[in-house]
């Protein structure tokens, strides 16, 4: 049975489509955005978490490590990511979970028994699965698999993308999706490729295709000051979309700075320490410009 790397499934979650769903987690992305909430998914690898302000040091971690990448220091330690495998000998000793790792290797039928826990929920709500990350087009062979068990099961189907794949990946799998959340960041390419380190030509190609081919699309547009905020690329995107077929909404998704924290767990530098969160005026602002060209325009997931 075929298996993939999940970092997280989150049970009841009201944001990642409609009604009340189970969202899996696919661990890796091709792009690396800087606003990221999730910067546990952008890696395929494992990767150990470190949350200091549960750390009562022990020491106990650095004496269980035989690759001697913790160092002990005065209330914490030094994690040496070099040297870290990480096989999780550090947290099965952690008596503060201080310590965990992020992503694990899960066959389809482990995933699937997690997602059939909430079938009921799914029912009642007109609920189902939603496979984020990540990116879950990063993992086609395990998507596709998890994706035909649910439609088997009568479980709606939802992908979270952020579009950059082949379109043959995509092509593969769209028949059984009930809905797709594409993520559009900006319609400027030099802006694209520096925020999120590849080109948007891709992204835009493959919505336009799936768009044609009758997919049902709801489009998450991130709001970050001072990279997609200005009226040209709100105006820009707008004019994009109105010209797709089956675009059901936008969801305008404010940039927040939850995810700074993970960063630091990760021992990974974040680059946008010094930008804050939109106001409610600027929020306002997107939603009736882009609602002038037609759009139908929320804000949030759902």
């Amino acid at each position: 049975m075929k298996s993939g790397v999940v970092f997280d499934i989150r049970r009841y979650a009201i944001h990642d489509g409609p009604g009340i769903r189970t969202t899996v987690f696919f661990k890796g992305c091709p792009l690396h955005c800087w606003w990221c909430h999730n910067p546990e998914g952008e890696s395929t690898k494992p990767e150990l978490v470190y949350r200091e302000s549960r750390c009562i040091g022990c020491g106990e971690c650095s004496r269980s490590c035989q690759r001697e990448a913790i160092t002990p220091l005065t209330q914490s330690i030094f994690v040496n990511r070099d040297k870290c495998v990480p096989c999780g000998n550090c947290c099965r000793v952690c008596s503060s979970d201080a310590l965990s790792v992020a992503g694990k290797k899960m066959s389809v039928r482990e995933v699937l028994e997690e997602i059939e826990k909430d079938r009921a929920f799914y029912e009642e709500s007109g609920g189902g699965v939603t496979f984020s990350g990540g990116e879950p087009l990063l993992q086609p062979d395990f998507l596709d698999a998890l994706l035909i068990e649910c439609r088997e099961r009568d479980i709606h189907t939802t992908i979270d993308t952020c579009g950059f794949a082949q379109y043959d990946i995509i092509d593969r799998i769209r028949d059984k999706v009930d809905l797709f959340l594409y993520d559009i960041k900006t319609m400027d390419n030099r802006k694209h490729r520096k925020y999120t380190g590849a080109s948007n030509e891709l992204i835009l190609k493959n919505l336009r295709k799936l768009a044609e081919n009758g997919s049902s699309i709801v489009i998450s547009f991130p709001i970050t000051p001072s990279i997609n905020d200005d009226d040209e690329n709100v105006t820009r995107t707008a004019e994009f979309l109105t010209s797709l077929p089956n675009i059901q909404q936008v969801n305008l998704l404010p940039y927040h700075r939850a995810g700074i924290e993970k960063y630091k767990n990760l021992g990974k530098p974040y680059k946008l320490s010094r930008i804050q969160p939109p106001s409610n005026q600027k929020i306002n602002s997107v939603k009736k410009r882009m609602e002038t060209f037609g759009l139908k325009v929320g804000v949030g997931g759902g």
